[in-house]
């Protein structure tokens, strides 16, 4: 556990042993949801489409941000539901509570991400 002010010398090997972590935590989450494989087969798509229709550098920028917090939140989802699960495998209302909340979460942001695809793809797809 990490103390609320670590005052250990910066360290590069650390911080690539980081990054190590977080790719094996995106390994995790799209080997182990499937959930985040239907975003990945959505942000696929998405992206093909944007190149396919030539979308400017902003709507880059926005189709970009909205794949990573769709899968962000798919992430923090995941280790919610994780968490919750090893501090209680029984039912709790509470629990479930925390676990209904992060789904949200993420179903709004997927809910979102389509609504601002919509505006960006359809009238691409008109004007051909």
């Amino acid at each position: 556990m990490s103390k609320p002010y670590d005052n250990t010398r910066f360290s590069f090997r650390a911080r690539l042993r980081s990054f190590r972590y977080a790719a094996q935590g995106i390994v995790a989450l799209i080997r182990g949801e499937h959930n985040a494989r239907i975003h990945l087969v959505a942000a696929l798509l998405a992206v093909a489409s944007a190149l396919w229709l030539r979308i400017s550098s902003v709507e880059w920028c926005i189709v970009i941000i909205l794949i990573g917090a769709v899968f962000a939140l798919e992430a923090v989802n995941s280790a919610v539901e994780a968490l919750a699960d090893k501090i209680s495998p029984d039912f709790s209302p509470l629990i479930k509570k925390a676990k209904d909340l992060a789904a949200a979460a993420v179903l709004f942001m997927a809910i979102v991400a389509v609504v601002i695809a919509a505006i960006i793809f359809i009238p691409k797809l008109l004007a051909l």
